[in-house]
């Protein structure tokens, strides 16, 4: 399973990234295979659009599950019907590295 997770910049001991469309990086992290990636979030600059933008860039990356501090409200229609979990992350000073090693 892929998992993508919000980032505020581009390495474990980042923080979650409390939005998704204009986050930062999205961390990309595989479970089966533990391998970890970061990707700059194309979407970030968008002057419109990015929470969809960002849906769109994630489904590419095949990810299964999505965590971040927030979601906007179009995102979860899009998400549901790609078939996409999405979970909120309250603690918003959490590392990277710390949801990680909760999955």
């Amino acid at each position: 399973m892929k998992v993508a997770i919000t980032s505020t910049d581009n390495n474990v001991e980042s923080i979650i990234d409390p939005r998704f469309g204009r986050c930062a990086f999205f961390t990309i992290y595989d479970t089966e295979t533990n391998a970890i990636e970061f990707l700059k979030n194309p979407a970030k600059e968008s002057s419109e659009g990015a929470g969809p933008a960002a849906v769109q860039f994630i489904a590419k990356q095949k990810v299964n599950k999505v965590i971040s501090g927030d979601f906007g409200m179009k995102i979860k229609s899009l998400f549901d019907s790609l078939h996409i979990e999405m979970q909120i992350e309250k603690q918003q000073d959490k590392t990277i590295l710390s949801i990680l090693k909760g999955l």
